[in-house]
């Protein structure tokens, strides 16, 4: 690892730590996402406080962090090398851990998924179409979530992928269930909201 190598994930790293949907939902005029629906700062809590147009688009913005990370890592460093994976990983983290928000992000799934479909696109793709039939299907944000990085790692053993894709998509799977630990609880509970739904803000 040299210089140019750390400051090419540092910059994935704040790359991804840029919290769009906190910006977006200052943008419509309703204030901190924060202290408001879910309190999440992602594009669900958007839709849910803002309404569908303003979620769509932190989640294009939030998808567009990860896979523009991984769009310049793969021509600087290739598909198959550490760097790549290391930048994913890295624009995932920044969402997850922000710097900018005092280390209190989001839950990380749409710059994942943007990470991963840019990287690694047929396991990617595949991801994102199970996460939207589900969510067109039980409605239910983080269960659609949860089953898109369940079928992530899994398609691994059949899809083309780089050397790296099954450690790097095992690691963002367990963090983005360990982020998901509340909802998997209140999802066995019957309590978790449906997508749309006004939720009691925190």
């Amino acid at each position: 690892m040299n210089i140019q190598d750390v400051l090419f994930l540092v910059a994935a790293y704040l790359l991804g730590a840029v919290p769009f949907g906190l910006i977006v939902a200052r943008f419509a005029g309703v204030g901190d996402l924060r202290a408001q629906g879910s309190g999440n700062i992602g594009a669900t809590n958007v839709l849910r406080v803002v309404g569908r147009k303003a979620g769509a688009f932190a989640l294009f913005l939030d998808m567009g962090k990860g896979a523009l990370a991984a769009g310049v890592a793969i021509p600087l460093f290739g598909p198959d090398s550490w760097q790549t994976a290391a930048t994913v990983v890295c624009a995932f983290s920044g969402h997850l851990y922000p710097v900018y928000l005092r280390f209190k992000g989001g839950k990380g799934v749409a710059v994942a998924l943007g990470g991963l479909l840019a990287w690694t696109p047929l396991p990617g793709l595949l991801m994102v179409l199970t996460w939207l039939g589900m969510a067109k299907w039980v409605r239910i944000s983080s269960l659609s979530a949860l089953s898109a990085f369940v079928i992530g790692p899994l398609s691994l053993f059949w899809l083309p992928a780089p050397p790296l894709a099954p450690a790097i998509h095992g690691l963002i799977t367990l963090l983005v269930f360990w982020r998901h630990r509340d909802n998997i609880r209140r999802l066995l509970a019957g309590t978790e909201p449906r997508i749309g739904k006004k939720t009691a803000t925190p």
